[in-house]
């Protein structure tokens, strides 16, 4: 998954070298959105049939085939085409290796395998900038070594990936398998849409930070050190895994709603620091935001995963991140769209203002489905 963001700091480099504007940068990160919801809708469910292994491994190919792109881009369509692979393989990742870590968990580790999994995505997007900010800014070569970093890690774990056992009894081979959209089985479809809202709304300003911080640091905040831009985008991340490790204390339901509340103390941070151009409110909106995405993304997952039957978990899960891909792609194109003639920064004011309107009524939605399956 840090072969996902790993671009994120290099967008300013490639601006110089190629030339396009902040509403190109939303539109080449979009195209990764649009790659990994397109996998997810047409083979998002295929590990359930040919196991988990094999999608792994594909999407491990078309990981590497992305960062090879990148090595040689020179044009927007070339950038466009890296991102797309990049999302091809994060859309073969998402669901198989969420089902994958908690087929593997031991009895009764199903809640430490849940967190595993939503850390280690979580984790991987937030190193992903941190990585390429720091060997771009101190080392040579700044749009090649972070690429042939990521390629080490991949076959790193391509060779780990061909040790582990497979899970799915009775699978199909790879070529077998045919294009069929993600499945929701009637015993899900209850939890499906307060999880699926929790996970649009967190996944938002995720997207935020990762397509249009940096434009922001350096034309609003004076910061141009790549490392920095890395950091300050890191550390949404890892605040995201820390918010899930509030989870198993506070319970899943409770947990996507309060995720939700504190998501709109992260808006309204954001909002602060681009009305005052001030580097602190970003930081904290970082840290505040990405706590509550992380709540609101473990309990989500937490709750479709234990109403999913096991031969339809993948699909579920799949499904799930499907709606968070949306949040990333729509919500950051409209910020690109905007800019042009607001400004980033009102732009990214408006964004805040839809999202907080959007995680309020999400939680309000959530609180109301609990007292009435309280009341019931």
């Amino acid at each position: 998954m840090a072969g996902t963001t790993l671009p994120t700091p290099l967008y300013g480099l490639y601006q110089d070298r190629i030339g396009f504007s902040e509403l190109t940068v939303t539109v080449v990160f979009a195209v990764y959105a649009f790659g990994v919801i397109g996998v997810l809708l047409l083979v998002g469910n295929v590990s359930d049939a040919v196991g988990r292994r094999p999608v792994l491994l594909c999407g491990l190919v078309c990981s590497a085939c992305s960062a090879v792109v990148f090595l040689a881009a020179d044009n927007v369509a070339l950038l466009c085409l890296g991102r797309l692979l990049s999302g091809l393989s994060a859309g073969l990742f998402t669901g198989a290796a969420t089902a994958y870590v908690l087929e593997l968990a031991p009895p009764g580790e199903q809640g430490r395998a849940g967190f595993v999994a939503t850390a280690a995505n979580m984790g991987g997007l937030g190193c992903g900038p941190l990585l390429s900010g720091l060997l771009s800014q101190y080392a040579p070569h700044p749009l090649v070594l972070p690429f042939v970093a990521h390629l080490v890690l991949l076959a790193g774990s391509f060779g780990v990936v061909l040790l582990l056992p497979e899970t799915v009894a009775g699978t199909r081979p790879l070529r077998t398998a045919r294009p069929n959209r993600p499945e929701l089985p009637p015993e899900v479809r209850r939890v499906f849409v307060p999880a699926g809202i929790a996970a649009f709304a967190g996944f938002s300003l995720l997207g935020l930070f990762t397509s249009v911080s940096p434009a922001f640091l350096a034309e609003g905040l004076g910061v141009h050190n790549r490392a920095a831009v890395g950091l300050v985008v890191f550390t949404a991340f890892l605040a995201s895994t820390l918010g899930q490790l509030l989870v198993p204390r506070l319970g899943t339901a409770r947990a996507v709603p309060l995720g939700c509340l504190v998501l709109i103390v992260g808006l309204a941070l954001l909002a602060g620091s681009l009305a005052w151009a001030a580097l602190l409110p970003l930081v904290l909106a970082a840290l505040t935001g990405g706590a509550g995405q992380g709540m609101g993304l473990r309990g989500a997952v937490g709750e479709v995963a234990a109403a999913s039957p096991a031969e339809h978990r993948g699909g579920a899960l799949s499904a799930l991140f499907v709606v968070a891909y949306f949040g990333i792609s729509i919500p950051v194109i409209g910020v690109g769209l905007l800019t042009g003639p607001l400004g980033l920064a009102h732009a990214g004011l408006v964004f805040a203002a839809c999202m907080a309107v959007l995680a309020a009524a999400s939680g309000a939605y959530l609180l109301r489905q609990a007292r009435a399956g309280a009341g019931a």
